[in-house]
């Protein structure tokens, strides 16, 4: 492999320098104190830009400890982007793969990182509906249900949307904490906790590609989880894909195939 050219030798040798100033020199030729605006600049821009993105997890770690994660971060992880606003998907990315957690981390640290970073994410979404084809009033049970483009739908074993200074649990729920996302008509980002029915429900709309009605769909979750009454379930559904499309989580329905 034939070796670099004197300036990128340079610009690795000043990256390095930047990602990682303990262990690797100042590069030859650079005053140390001009090395050191640049340092502090680059990590004080990253710190300030992750902080605002992640603000509980930021206030559970502490100064001290989210300064070092963040260190880490510059050291171990290779951004594949340029853009600023995708660096927190690049260090929930690190946090889930490459974070060398101490036993007396936060259990949940990469789980609360991302579902902070998800409403970053959703916000910034080019995403959009089709709506020519779907009737915003349509009869939820006998038709289609139409989920949005702009509904994320995910499960976690901690409940990350309860955490807070008071409330850090140690071990992962019983059951799974499954969270909706969801961005509306007026751009504002929410989040809906679903129960695992409503959580299947909405997964069966997400996959439905044959087309089902929102009773046939809630009858198939019945035989699928032996539920004991599906009419019974039906009617729970009903209450269900109503409260959705009213948080537009659900834009409508499509007539069902028949």
């Amino acid at each position: 492999m034939a070796e670099r050219p004197n300036f990128q030798q340079r610009q690795f040798a000043f990256a390095a320098h930047i990602r990682d100033p303990d262990d690797v020199p100042v590069p030859e030729g650079i005053e140390a104190r001009r090395m050191a605006v640049y340092r502090e600049l680059f990590f004080n821009n990253l710190k300030s830009l992750l902080s605002n993105m992640f603000p509980v997890l930021k206030t559970l770690l502490g100064k001290d400890a989210w300064s070092a994660t963040i260190r880490q971060f510059m050291q171990k992880h290779r951004a594949t982007t340029p853009y600023f606003l995708q660096l927190p998907a690049e260090f929930v990315e690190f946090l889930q793969q490459e974070f060398e957690a101490q036993d007396s981390d936060l259990p949940f640290l990469a789980e609360l990182a991302h579902y902070e970073y998800i409403e970053l994410a959703l916000s910034i979404s080019e995403a959009s509906n089709e709506l020519s084809a779907v009737d915003p009033d349509g009869d939820l049970l006998g038709d289609t249900p139409v989920k949005s483009e702009l509904t994320w739908a995910f499960a976690y074993q901690y409940p990350v949307h309860r955490i807070s200074p008071t409330f850090q649990p140690r071990e992962p729920g019983t059951t799974p904490t499954y969270l909706a996302v969801y961005r509306g008509s007026d751009d504002k980002v929410g989040f809906l906790e679903l129960n695992p029915m409503t959580a299947g429900l909405l997964d069966a709309i997400d996959n439905n590609t044959r087309g089902l009605s929102g009773r046939s769909l809630l009858l198939m979750l019945a035989k699928q989880t032996h539920y004991p009454d599906a009419e019974a379930l039906i009617a729970h559904g009903a209450t269900a894909l109503h409260e959705m499309r009213q948080l537009e989580i659900l834009i409508g329905t499509m007539p069902a195939r028949r």
